[in-house]
Order: C-alpha cells, then sequence, then structure tokens
C-alpha cells in the first residue's frame, strides 16, 4: 500500500484509460438490479431523447474511482467519494464500445494519514463527471 510520506500535493496520479462495452452494461444490470433499458436497448434510449445507449450512471463513477483504488492498492482506503454527473457515457453497439479516460491529481494532504484525490473522467472529448474527488487514507 502506498505511503503518506511518499506523496506530495501536486502529484498526478498513474492515468486509467478504460473501455465499456454494451456487455459490461448487461453484467453491470445483473450486479446493480438496474435494469432501465436506456442501458441496454437503443431504440428506448432514443425514445427518450438519448443518442444512443448510456452507460449506468454509478458504474461510471466506480470506474473513475478505480485511478485512486489502483494507485492506493487497496479498494478499502477510500473513506469518501463524490462525483456530479455532467454527460452521459454512449456506448455504441459494435465490437469497440467506448473509451473513458480518467486522470487524478493529489488536491490536499489531510492529517491521519488522508489525501484528497481531484479527478476528471472524460469520454470522447466530453467530461462525463465534474467535481470528482476522493479522501484516501494511506499507510503512515
Amino acid at each position: 500500500m502506498l505511503g503518506y510520506d511518499d506523496v506530495s500535493v501536486g502529484d498526478n496520479l498513474p492515468g486509467l484509460t478504460t473501455r465499456l462495452r454494451r456487455i459490461d452494461l448487461v453484467m453491470y444490470a445483473g450486479a446493480s438490479g438496474d435494469y432501465n433499458p436506456i442501458h441496454w436497448n437503443e431504440r428506448m434510449a432514443k425514445a427518450v431523447g438519448l443518442p444512443d445507449v448510456i452507460a449506468h450512471g454509478m458504474l461510471t463513477m466506480a470506474t473513475a474511482c478505480r485511478i485512486v483504488t489502483e494507485w492506493v492498492g487497496d479498494p478499502g482506503a477510500i473513506s469518501s467519494y463524490e462525483a456530479r454527473f455532467s454527460r452521459p457515457v454512449v456506448v455504441p453497439d459494435d465490437d469497440e464500445g467506448t473509451e473513458v479516460r480518467i486522470e487524478g491529481q493529489v488536491a490536499e494532504k489531510l492529517s491521519g494519514g488522508r489525501v484528497v484525490v481531484d479527478i476528471t473522467a472524460t469520454s470522447g472529448d466530453e467530461q462525463v463527471l465534474k467535481h470528482v474527488r476522493a479522501v484516501a487514507l494511506l499507510r503512515l
């Protein structure tokens, strides 16, 4: 696990790029119980004004949080996490899916070995989450 003394404000976390495909949305629907057809049915998504099927918002948030959990080395080290949805992640019906790019930077060091990380998540040229911030406990 990462040590508190090894980190400085302004440090960039290793970037994370991942792909979301329709199969990922189906598997997430099964795990979460969210079977809303906008996450798997193109006709229904377009009927409500979306450009295509979109990823679940909570899946997008979880994907963005991975940058911190992988950096720290312990998913249990996250003590708080917040984000605002700004754009949906559109997932086409092909083998490529859509790319989600995540970047993070240490914004603040708190007492007790905690650090604040600001996160940016984009898909295409669009920021899909805003005001994304995680607090993680590092090894003292």
